[in-house]
């Protein structure tokens, strides 16, 4: 798995690309950031397994041109957060145009109408599980800017909501990569728990609203 990524995530271009991958991927959905923040953490997981049985062993020197575990988070929380808020700030300025095409679609139409109930109660934590699902990130940040959400009740779940995908993905990627190795099964496994986040995620965001909610 790491032969065809190794020349990138053993440089320090792995963070830029982590960052831009997250950024747009708000855009771009399709963009694998998932997947690349969960290969990048692999690999410096099994090279810190590396180094240690090699520092064990009274070997020589060992490779330390891998991916920092604190620096990988920060680069994907905060580009999470950055890419929210530009198509935020987007949908805020959008204009009669879009506010007619999210009428005219009823996903959009939907988690506007339940995102501005969250946020109004404080409970934001919609944005939290949104960014989880398949497009739910996209979805979440444009109806807050069309709805013009104030910065002040959107941004601090956003950041949370970062933090908390980016620390999932770092940890399945690096106690994937401890626990199985520099391998298809550690990636496979890693992957596989990535994608089963995002379907609970998008199953609670299109749940329908009780009576009481």
């Amino acid at each position: 798995m790491l032969e065809s990524l190794g020349a990138l995530t053993s440089s320090p271009w792995i963070y830029a690309a982590v960052a831009l991958s997250v950024l747009f991927d708000i855009v771009l959905p399709v963009l694998p950031s998932g997947v690349l923040v969960i290969t990048a953490a692999t690999a410096a997981a099994a090279a810190g397994t590396a180094g240690t049985a090699a520092g064990t062993a009274g070997a020589g020197n060992v490779p330390h041109a891998v991916p920092d575990i604190l620096i990988l988070l920060l680069c994907a929380a905060t580009a999470s957060v950055l890419g929210d808020l530009a198509v935020y700030r987007l949908a805020w300025r959008g204009g009669e145009r879009l506010d007619r095409a999210i009428a005219r679609s009823r996903r959009l139409t939907t988690a506007q109408e339940r995102l501005g109930t969250a946020l109004s109660r404080g409970g934001g934590i919609l944005v939290v599980i949104a960014r989880f699902a398949p497009a739910g990130r996209s979805i979440v940040s444009l109806a807050a800017g069309a709805a013009h959400r104030k910065v002040r009740e959107f941004l601090p779940w956003s950041a949370l909501a970062g933090v908390a995908w980016a620390g999932y993905s770092v940890a399945l990627g690096y106690f994937g990569g401890q626990w199985l190795g520099a391998s298809w099964l550690a990636t496979g496994v890693s992957l596989l728990a990535l994608f089963a986040a995002g379907a609970g995620a998008a199953f609670l965001v299109r749940r329908p609203r009780t009576a009481t909610s």
